[in-house]
């Protein structure tokens, strides 16, 4: 019988299903009983010539059905007893057992269509209670009806999302065409992000509480836009509330979506933005109101121009200008569309303990669209620090970013500001002053004199020298910020700097005796640093060959 169903097979399927149960002392079946033979019964062909054609048949038909059914069970096990009976014939008492349990091994290993690793068969012919079953079955089905419920939302999900995007190009093609940074999402990495997310909208009284009711004491800045507070929220965390004035209610549904969508850039060099209010009051008018992180150690205006502030080292300075550098290369290539900050500046800088700078006011941020090179806007953002073609045109592009940066680099490195005051009540932009000690070839100049710790000298003149390349008033001979980022944390050469046309302060006087001096001459810059000019054909393996966008033409 042991081609029935192998002993070692169904000792080993039984130990699997449950573990612990010993076929030997809970049913007190022996090995004997288990392998000997009833009327010398060893193969299946010998036990099916036992019984008749009839009772054979009954056994297939009854007992191929799923027997976890009571009622199936039940009649599959009346057909095996009837067998039983004719089995029982001319056998003594000692073999009884045996023969009575032949016909339900047949019947699990061979009339069975579900085999004997069936667990309803095994409880059914064998009372084998599986109380594991139940829970199994529980599992599978709430599998079941999650795997279920999954498709059902993902196909739900798909089915709106289409909706949506359908109806914004249908609003699209209304419009012409035209391009709403109200419309667009933003994307980080690949990954498209809608404007509407967690980001939270606070009332105007939860601001007047953090902030003590506007208290003057807690003012820890000022500007054009109005000022900003330190403010206490409820579970005691410190943030930076921007309270904007001269505000009215038209623009402010682009402004909650441009907050909600800033609110979900994460960078190291970038301020996180907690949050927003708008409200129209009877005495304070309309408010708009940013809440960012709070910034302990200040802005690096402080640092430069406030007093009782000692001079950054140069470490401490060549940290500030490689984090600002990757803060905009993050806002321009990191987010698609592209942020283009349009007020980079020395008040916008902040930094913490270790002085790891942060872009800060993202209020004037504008999205680029896909495909243009610049986007002709509204020009906003602070003198001496706005590109010309901006200032001039309202032109603005990721490169007018790059100007800012170049103004604020050589701030860093000079310890001047943007604009400088001269003798009879005349100013000099500092790009101007900068590059006029560069073309000389006393780019070191530029350096910061009471600077406590230098650096190595041909590094800080790289650096003035970028600072003058970033600043240059022609937009196609400025580089990208991700080539700026290379010519800092790479020890490579910056490539020579064009001429640069008139000063916007410049007077006619100046104008003429500097063209009458460069009549004759070359058009770059006369100094040390001697390589290719930066042009479309420049052999610089970091200016040409990665990004020909930042070439001049």
């Amino acid at each position: 019988m042991s081609q029935f169903f192998n002993r070692d097979l169904c000792e080993s399927l039984v130990d699997e299903f449950v573990p612990g149960f010993s076929v030997r002392s809970t049913c007190r079946f022996g090995t004997s009983l288990m392998s000997e033979s009833c009327m010398n019964i060893t193969t299946r062909a010998q036990f099916e010539s036992q019984i008749s054609q009839s009772e054979l048949q009954e056994i297939r038909g009854k007992c191929s059905q799923f027997l976890e059914d009571s009622s199936t069970c039940a009649s599959c096990i009346s057909s095996l007893s009837r067998v039983g009976v004719t089995l029982f014939r001319d056998v003594d008492d000692r073999n009884v057992s045996d023969c009575a349990s032949y016909p339900f091994v047949y019947a699990t290993a061979f009339a069975n269509r579900f085999g004997p690793t069936d667990i309803g068969t095994a409880k059914r012919l064998f009372t084998f209670d599986f109380t594991f079953t139940d829970r199994n079955t529980k599992k599978m089905k709430i599998v079941f009806w999650g795997v279920l419920a999954g498709c059902f939302i993902g196909l739900f999900g798909s089915v709106l999302v289409v909706c949506v995007c359908w109806r914004r190009h249908r609003k699209w093609r209304e419009r012409g065409g035209n391009f709403d940074p109200a419309e667009m999402g933003l994307v980080l990495g690949r990954e498209m992000i809608s404007g509407r997310n967690s980001v939270i909208k606070f009332t105007f009284e939860e601001i007047k509480t953090a902030t003590k009711n506007f208290h003057w004491e807690n003012i820890i800045g000022r500007g054009g836009y109005g000022n900003v507070y330190k403010g206490i929220l409820p579970d005691g965390s410190e943030v930076a509330v921007k309270r904007l004035k001269n505000c009215s209610p038209a623009g402010d549904e682009i402004f909650a979506h441009e907050v909600e969508v800033i609110a979900r850039i994460k960078h190291v060099n970038l301020v996180s933005l907690r949050g927003f209010c708008t409200a129209t009051l009877p005495l304070e008018g309309h408010q708009r109101i940013i809440v960012c992180d709070l910034i302990r150690n200040g802005s690096l205006y402080d640092h430069l121009f406030g007093s009782g502030n000692e001079k950054l080292s140069w470490p401490i300075r060549q940290k500030i200008a490689q984090g600002m550098a990757r803060g905009l290369v993050y806002l321009h290539n990191g987010v698609y569309p592209g942020i283009i900050h349009r007020d980079v500046k020395t008040s916008n800088i902040l930094l913490d303990e270790t002085f790891e700078p942060k872009l800060a006011d993202f209020g004037l941020a504008k999205f680029t669209p896909e495909g243009l090179s610049h986007l002709s806007t509204r020009a906003a953002g602070t003198l001496g620090y706005v590109a010309p073609e901006y200032a001039l045109y309202g032109q603005l592009s990721e490169k007018t970013d790059v100007f800012s940066f170049g103004v604020v680099l050589l701030e860093l490195l000079s310890g001047k500001k943007a604009v400088i005051s001269v003798d009879n009540d005349k100013t000099l932009l500092l790009t101007d002053w900068a590059w006029s000690l560069v073309r000389e070839g006393r780019a070191r100049e530029v350096i910061d004199e009471g600077m406590p710790e230098l650096g190595l000298p041909e590094v800080m003149e790289k650096y003035v020298l970028v600072g003058v390349l970033a600043s240059h008033p022609l937009l196609y001979c400025r580089p990208t910020m991700s080539q700026i980022v290379n010519l800092l944390e790479i020890d490579l050469p910056v490539p020579p700097i064009p001429d640069r046309p008139p000063s916007l302060l410049a007077e006619i006087g100046d104008i003429e005796q500097q063209s009458a001096s460069h009549s004759g001459g070359s058009t770059f810059m006369s100094c040390s640093t001697c390589h290719q000019p930066f042009c479309c054909k420049s052999d610089h393996p970091i200016l040409n060959h990665r990004d020909n966008e930042g070439s001049c033409r």
